[in-house]
């Protein structure tokens, strides 16, 4: 199933290919691992080994880099008493009070494209500092008693935490809309992050014992499912749950929304009602017993929930459905177009 999966991808343009060099391959929205069929059993998979570390542990080194930054820096993130310009004319510290919200709880991080903004400019910095640097050691730093400065690397750099989500949430929106075959267990620990010490972060996708296949009938109805839920249509959202197969004592319909909901596109304090969300899903089982689950959804269901966990995490709260829906708008009109 990962030949198979590494096959869609690499089709849709998503992760490289075999005949891509290592320039192109870097320049791919993530890398996917060949498998080894020779060397393969029922019970050993055998792949390409992929060069980066876990995201966590990535994302890790990420925060503390950045709050160090900030916490080392003459200019609080915010503050208004600076009168600093960048290269497009405006306020330094407008920028960087963008890229300030990532760490302030409870808020919603910074946009893909002002996290570019925030990158840009302190790269232009890093590279003025080891312009510096260099004249410096290049003369003051030979007199005897001083001290040779230090170069600061491209992976002292912000990893873009929104273009991250963004770029997982289209991945896997991709395997399970357009092809119907996608790795049901996208924690944080089964992805990579690849080319951070080159500055050039990408992701990397492994360890796919748990791939999901949907048969054709079954993709295209849950496309219908994330547009009803990205358009908030609750009658069509009851209706598609249905025919689905979603069976409760009550069929009270206030509550197949909210499970839809909860299941495949969102989680948040005001429609969890505040509680953590498998405390709000044993709450409306408890307020209608669910006698029959979408059995064929459950892991497209695991996928959405891991991937909002880690949006939550980076302060980059999403709404599946509405990410996916062009996705799944493609997929029915290329269904209706053959």
């Amino acid at each position: 199933q990962l030949d198979r999966v590494r096959g869609n991808m690499m089709k849709a343009d998503i992760s490289g290919g075999n005949n891509d060099d290592d320039t192109s391959k870097s320049k791919k929205m993530c890398a996917i691992p060949k498998p080894y069929l020779e060397l393969c059993t029922k019970r050993v998979l055998v792949m390409e080994e992929l060069k980066g570390e876990k995201l966590v542990v990535e994302l890790k080194r990420d925060m503390e880099r950045q709050k160090k930054r900030m916490n080392g820096s003459s200019k609080k993130f915010g503050s208004s008493s600076t009168n600093d310009n960048n290269d497009n004319g405006g306020s330094t510290n407008e920028v960087e009070d963008g890229f300030a919200k990532e760490f302030a709880l409870g808020e919603n991080g910074p946009t893909a494209e002002e996290y570019d903004v925030f990158i840009k400019l302190l790269d232009a910095k890093r590279r003025a500092s080891n312009f510096y640097s260099a004249l410096y050691n290049a003369s003051v730093g030979w007199l005897p008693g001083r001290k040779r400065r230090e170069y600061e690397g491209k992976s002292s750099l912000p990893i873009n935490h929104a273009k991250l989500v963004d770029d997982l949430l289209h991945i896997h929106g991709h395997q399970i809309l357009v092809d119907g075959c996608f790795n049901g267990d996208p924690h944080p620990g089964n992805i990579l992050l690849l080319g951070v010490e080159e500055g050039k972060p990408q992701l990397g996708l492994i360890d796919y014992g748990q791939v999901k296949v949907l048969t054709k009938e079954e993709r295209l109805l849950f496309c219908k499912m994330i547009i009803a839920l990205a358009d908030d249509d609750k009658g069509q959202i009851c209706n598609l749950l249905k025919e689905a197969g979603y069976v409760s004592k009550k069929m009270d319909s206030e509550i197949m929304y909210k499970f839809a909901r909860v299941a495949y596109d969102e989680d948040n304090e005001e429609l969890t009602e505040g509680k953590h969300i498998q405390l709000f899903m044993d709450q409306l089982h408890a307020e209608d017993p669910v006698e029959h689950l979408p059995q064929q959804y459950i892991m497209a269901s695991r996928v959405s929930i891991l991937l909002r966990g880690l949006g939550h995490a980076v302060h980059q709260s999403r709404s599946v459905a509405k990410a996916w829906k062009p996705i799944a708008e493609k997929a029915l009109k290329d269904e209706e177009g053959r």
